[in-house]
């Protein structure tokens, strides 16, 4: 059966930059062993799979995979995913601009602003749970970086479907440089019950506020070029730990320079904490996939 299928850049408007997420358009029929199959096959960060939704007030739904298993929520498949959806009309936004998408973790709310190549995509953060590492999981952490940690934030698990385990560095260029032990880091992974880890540090020029970079090799993904639901988990990991003004904020985040997908996340925090993550997002292929036996 052929199936219609995309891949989408997402955090750019350039393709081959940001990060790309593959989109089966049509997948309701699909088992999830055959959905595994697929992502394994495309072996992106991410494959996500569009089917009808099963929850009221949902426009569509959506579950998304790593080459290895399932996520609950990513956050440039989310947007990825409903690019495409856009694009080929099947789901037009409300009156009010917003489209919501049901997915494991409940539902999740986008906003739509502009058209065609103009068009920008924020969805709201799902509810995060934050919790600070043990001393002894900080010093594993270090050894797997070879590096400390800044010592003024302690780094912490914050949860939003994805558990990413969160650490700032001294600046941006200490995050640029990063080569992390990935075997070490995977087993650290798996020990913590996390799906990865981000790192986060100051720029002092230019357009972006901080870099960022996301590992999660016991995902199947050694570095992940661009991560939204890494990034708002960095904004919530600043908001708590007083990194950000109380009243809110908005700032650039730059990510994938070290992978060649030089990436920017626009991100905005309200004086309740709560997160938002957008950007830009570029189809770079658009046709069929024939699964026949899967």
């Amino acid at each position: 059966m052929q199936r219609s299928y995309k891949v989408v850049d997402v955090f750019t408007s350039r393709p081959l930059l940001g990060n790309p997420v593959a989109v089966i358009l049509d997948a309701d029929d699909l088992s999830t062993d055959a959905m595994q199959a697929v992502a394994r096959w495309t072996n992106l960060s991410e494959t996500t799979f569009v089917l009808s939704p099963t929850i009221a007030g949902a426009d569509y739904r959506l579950r998304i995979f790593t080459p290895r298993n399932e996520l609950p929520f990513a956050g440039h498949p989310t947007l990825g995913s409903a690019h495409a959806i856009l694009e080929t009309g099947r789901v037009l936004p409300r009156a009010d601009g917003r489209l919501i998408q049901q997915c494991e973790i409940g539902l999740v709310e986008l906003t739509v602003e502009g058209q065609g190549d103009s068009r920008e995509l924020t969805f709201n953060l799902p509810p995060a749970k934050m919790t600070s590492l043990h001393a002894a999981d900080i010093a594993d952490l270090e050894r797997v970086l070879s590096r400390n940690v800044t010592a003024r934030t302690v780094p912490a698990i914050v949860n939003v479907g994805p558990k990413w385990v969160i650490a700032q560095l001294n600046d941006a260029a200490s995050v640029i440089d990063l080569r992390p032990d990935l075997a070490r880091l995977a087993e650290f992974e798996r020990r913590l019950g996390v799906t990865g880890l981000t790192v986060f540090g100051a720029h002092v020029h230019g357009d972006a506020a901080i870099e960022v970079r996301t590992f999660a090799p016991s995902c199947g993904v050694e570095e992940d070029p661009v991560c939204g639901s890494g990034n708002g988990s960095v904004a919530v990991f600043q908001w708590e730990r007083g990194l950000l003004p109380r009243d809110g904020a908005d700032y650039v985040a730059a990510q994938g320079r070290c992978v060649g997908r030089d990436g920017r996340v626009e991100v905005s925090v309200d004086a309740e904490g709560k997160v938002r993550i957008g950007g830009a997002c570029v189809t770079c292929v658009d046709g069929s996939l024939a699964l026949a036996d899967v």
